[in-house]
């Protein structure tokens, strides 16, 4: 790279585009600066024109033949990002796609290769890995507080209707592909190393589309925890977002705040296997309890939800600034995408009555 800015273009300026990538890059001036943006609405061009003092094109195509970019983000609607993150590679560019790269595994090793034989780095916007909550929830599972991990729940739930194009199949729409890859992607981070075991259950509720706005993914395998990951939008009264089940105790967690409770074994050892029925001092039977000594913490993050996602979209930046200008590795990798993608092409072809082709 020719310069410690990082020269950017914008494909796409809808809700991504503008209010999280735009408005990231606008802020850190130190390490990026915007230079071009592309988007098919006129009164989209001119806004960033003016906020933002960049040039702007109708067609993405305008971008391939300029020599002034050293990153494309590509915020285009969901089923164009395949094709057009090809075309950057193919024109020499690095390119940060938006989630969802592809529905299948076979596109992204075609984007894998021709990322390697362009020498060009394509990695995906998965900022919720740099969110407080999580981060916090990874740091406690490192610590060994709990104990073996024997199940990860994840619900990303509310109840909401919803009539926009992301309710179609034919945009890749719906609750797998347009929420899934945040809360599948700290699934698969949590469960652990190689392809889970997946099952999988749909439904459409309250969507106005053809796509399913209800997923239920559970997912397992010999050695790792059963991992649980719930997104639905007919659901009134929303959990926790994260709850972990250990050996030695648990987590629950919202997306400001998590509380953790653990013993430890040198203060409450296992009581030894009995054989003979419990009684309690009197002789009259028991039942099988004790009172563990129990340690608990919380941690709680600081501001609202705006300023929790832009401190999200801030730790995926400046990672990628790294990679970009220092050559260090991207914090998510094309493996990573390519086991995510797995799942949900899995989940696809488990739920034949939405999705007969799979």
């Amino acid at each position: 790279m020719g310069s410690k800015t990082v020269r950017v273009g914008i494909i796409g300026l809808g809700r991504s585009g503008r209010d999280i990538h735009g408005a990231y890059l606008a802020s850190d001036t130190e390490r990026y600066r915007i230079v071009a943006v592309v988007d098919e609405l006129e009164d989209r061009r001119s806004r960033a024109e003016q906020e933002w003092g960049c040039q702007s094109h109708a067609d993405y195509r305008a971008l391939l033949e300029r020599t002034d970019l050293d990153l494309v983000v590509n915020a285009s609607p969901s089923h164009r990002h395949a094709p057009i993150s090809m075309d950057l590679l193919n024109a020499g560019f690095n390119v940060l796609c938006e989630k969802p790269l592809t529905r299948s595994v076979a596109q992204v090793d075609e984007l894998k290769a021709t990322a390697a034989k362009c020498g060009r780095l394509l990695t995906v916007f998965q900022n919720t890995r740099f969110i407080p909550y999580f981060q916090q929830v990874q740091s406690v599972l490192a610590g060994g507080l709990l104990g073996r991990i024997v199940q990860i729940s994840i619900a990303y739930n509310a109840f909401a209707r919803r009539w926009d194009w992301q309710t179609l199949q034919e945009y890749y729409g719906g609750g797998l592909m347009n929420t899934g890859p945040h809360p599948i992607d700290q699934a698969l981070l949590l469960f652990g190393e190689g392809m889970p075991q997946v099952r999988c259950y749909m439904d459409r509720a309250n969507t106005s589309g053809d796509a399913e706005d209800y997923v239920k993914l559970l997912m397992g395998g010999p050695g790792h925890p059963v991992v649980d990951v719930e997104i639905s939008s007919c659901c009134a009264y929303p959990p926790m977002t994260c709850n972990i089940q250990g050996t030695q105790g648990g987590l629950k967690s919202s997306m400001s705040e998590v509380e953790w409770k653990y013993y430890l074994p040198s203060e409450s050892p296992q009581p030894p296997l009995s054989r003979t029925p419990l009684k309690k001092a009197d002789g009259t039977p028991a039942y099988c309890s004790e009172q563990l000594s129990w340690r608990t913490e919380c941690w709680k993050a600081d501001g609202g939800e705006p300023e929790r996602v832009a401190r999200a979209s801030a730790g995926f930046y400046q990672r990628l600034y790294e990679t970009l200008a220092e050559g260090k590795p991207p914090a998510v990798t094309l493996e990573q995408v390519r086991r995510q993608v797995a799942v949900m092409e899995e989940c696809r072809r488990q739920n034949p009555h939405i999705y007969p082709k799979g």
